[in-house]
């Protein structure tokens, strides 16, 4: 496990991966969603100019009403005629000119130095109602932005967890092989909940703190270049810091979704191989290995969050910097000298240029806050997105047919297969097998038996040769057309978490119940079934807690018996089980093999004795061929593995004396 582990972390961290190119993969679902978008894009557009034009309203209440020029006080105190001269002596220049240049950005009003007091307070008036409505538009249309990005997102969530779920059921299963469940489960949820937590507030905050930022500086630099300038001095800082920073915690975020994967890999693991590790007393060492795993977890997301956390303090004191230099510059032109700057600054836009560095700095700093989930968010798209790159071994070509119903004719024609490269595990392997009749498999572990039934139903494929049903090279033919018509009993019977009815109807969904009661009572499962509490609506357990070995065999063979399939695999269905319970499944077995194709692995003599036919394999090599009785004859390897394995057993039965002269009865036959 920790070599694979190794091996994921190695493409995932180390490989340089493109952050455009997944965005976009992620835009081809949401443009499902465009007119819900573009309200929310003309939401943020709107919601963001208002919250630009709020410092700029700000500066206008003292430039144009609050400053020394709004309300003009006479020698005698009252209001009109001409300005007080104190006042403009006591400021740079001429007043008029001052005037003219410094407030001429009133919206709302033209200045007039003999406005009257009543005449101010109205314009000032008209001036705040705006702003509180720019603050209530803004926040209305925030409400609006949130609600349609959270209604799009979570459809496209909804999309791209049935795309994953879809995908994985078109994957081989040699992927299944060398990968852990665990692991692409986490890619199912916890990868997928990474992208939930920024969509919604989370990308709103980030595209309008991103538009907001760019309003602003067209702004600044509307109302005075040089003043912009030097206001956005610590810009290039910010942007190097936010680069750097980020791209060490998408690097850390990326192993924490790996490391997040293996944690859930050895739960899912352990809880299923629970009684084993109770039997052989292992659980201080699975703990500790959880422990390891969990702690891997967890020293990879400290990383990832001490780059993030880092990031927002040095934003934050770039922002300081910014906020002063804006304030110390403007005071000095304000005090010393119009030119300073080579234009003329009013107080009014000392304000608002403070105003606007507050509100650039803010969502520079929300930014980098929300850079967290957002790496975090990247990071498991990106896996997600390698999930649904794999592609399957075993597809469908271009032109494939669909199978028509098929006789039971099947032949191996000079087949080889294998699973790695110049390794075969099958060596020029030749079966034919006629409509209705048994074929038994049988070898010594690891002769290749179970790889030749993986071939029937196209789980693998052949690397030369053909194996054909009724004359249809089988990648010729669709398969979902091959496995409809091919039914599999295993030794290691799989139920799930459903009724008893559901479970033998999981092949055929569209069964009455009538034929469910006939599948069953031909696989001698209807008399067990009865005695269940809630009889056929009973609700079994995680794989079929609750029932044996043999009855859940009894049930895969009534499950298999509901499709009436014209082939049918069993591999080692009657091992694992007493001789009670084998003799019952052996009933139910010659029932459901009567006219039928079928491919039989036994490690048991009573699936032997009425083979048509039978196949010994030794080392991926047919070795010898043809019926039990024949071959015992012969005396050659198939004797010899019946004396070394099958008598034993025939041995240990209550009619071991009946073996006369080769040939042999199993009780209960």
């Amino acid at each position: 496990m920790f070599n694979q582990n190794e091996r994921i972390l190695g493409i995932e961290t180390s490989k340089a991966r493109s952050i455009r190119g997944t965005l976009l993969r992620l835009w081809r679902y949401f443009r499902h969603y465009v007119l819900a978008l573009a309200l929310v894009a003309v939401a943020i557009v709107a919601g963001t100019y208002m919250q630009v034009l709020i410092p700029d309203l700000t500066g206008q209440t003292v430039d144009c009403y609050l400053g020394p020029y709004a309300v003009a006080e006479f020698d005698d105190g009252t209001s009109g005629g001409e300005p007080n001269g104190s006042l403009i002596q006591n400021l740079p220049g001429n007043g008029t000119q001052v005037q003219n240049e410094a407030f001429g950005n009133c919206w709302f009003t033209d200045p007039d130095p003999f406005a009257t007091t009543e005449e101010t307070i109205a314009g000032l008036g008209t001036l705040v109602l705006v702003i509180v409505g720019l603050f209530v538009g803004s926040s209305l249309l925030s409400g609006i932005q949130f609600y349609l990005m959270s209604w799009a997102g979570f459809r496209v969530l909804r999309d791209l967890r049935a795309d994953i779920f879809q995908h994985i059921h078109k994957l081989s299963l040699g992927f299944f092989n060398q990968r852990e469940a665990g692991d692409v489960m986490s890619r199912v949820t916890n990868d997928v909940d990474t992208i939930q937590q920024v969509i919604g507030f989370g990308l709103i905050s980030v595209l309008q703190g991103g538009l907001l930022i760019i309003l602003i500086v067209v702004a600044m630099f509307r109302m005075s270049v040089p003043y912009a300038l030097i206001s956005l001095i610590t810009l290039p800082l910010m942007f190097i810091a936010t680069r750097w920073f980020s791209s060490q915690a998408r690097k850390a975020f990326r192993k924490a979704r790996v490391e997040i994967g293996s944690v859930n890999a050895d739960l899912q693991e352990n809880i299923a191989a629970v009684r084993e590790v109770q039997a052989f007393s292992r659980e201080d060492e699975n703990i500790e290995q959880f422990r390891a795993s969990n702690a891997a977890n967890r020293d990879a997301n400290i990383r990832a969050q001490a780059f993030t956390s880092a990031l927002g303090p040095t934003l934050e004191a770039l922002s300081y910097v910014s906020l002063a230099v804006v304030a110390v510059v403007g005071g000095f032109a304000l005090l010393y000298g119009q030119g300073l700057l080579g234009a003329t600054i009013s107080l009014g836009l000392i304000i608002t240029f403070i105003g606007y560095s507050q509100q650039f700095n803010r969502p520079v700093q929300q930014i980098s806050v929300l850079w967290t989930n957002l790496q975090s968010a990247i990071a498991g798209a990106e896996r997600i997105f390698d999930l649904i790159d794999e592609e399957p071994e075993i597809f469908d070509k271009e032109g494939a047919i669909d199978l028509p119903e098929v006789q039971g004719s099947v032949i191996y024609e000079s087949v080889w297969a294998e699973y790695n490269t110049n390794d075969p595990v099958l060596q020029g392997i030749n079966i034919e097998a006629r409509p209705g009749q048994t074929v038994a498999i049988v070898g010594p572990t690891g002769a290749g038996k179970s790889t030749i039934i993986k071939l029937l139903p196209r789980f693998w494929d052949v690397s030369a040769g053909r194996v054909l049903i009724d004359g249809h090279d089988i990648r010729d033919v669709t398969r979902h057309s091959i496995r409809s018509q091919i039914g599999i009993v295993l030794q290691d019977t799989f139920l799930f978490s459903d009724t008893v009815m559901n479970n033998i109807r999981y092949g055929r969904p569209q069964a009455t119940d009538e034929d469910v009661f006939a599948a069953a009572k031909l696989a001698h499962a209807d008399e067990f079934i009865q005695k269940l509490e809630d009889g056929y609506e009973t609700i079994l357990g995680e794989r079929g807690a609750g029932l044996s070995h043999g009855q859940r065999q009894l049930l895969a063979i009534a499950r298999v018996a509901l499709i009436d399939p014209r082939i049918l695999i069993l591999d080692e269905a009657t091992s694992s089980v007493d001789t009670r319970t084998e003799r019952r499944i052996q009933r139910a077995l010659n029932e459901l093999l009567s006219g039928r194709t079928s491919f039989v692995i036994a490690h048991r003599l009573s699936t032997i004795r009425n083979a048509d036919q039978v196949i010994v394999l030794d080392q991926g090599k047919i070795v010898e061929q043809g019926n039990h009785e024949n071959l015992l004859a012969t005396r050659g390897f198939y004797y010899d593995l019946y004396t070394s394995q099958f008598r034993r057993e025939a041995e240990t039965t209550e009619d071991a004396e009946s073996i006369v002269d080769g040939t042999f009865f199993v009780p209960g036959d």
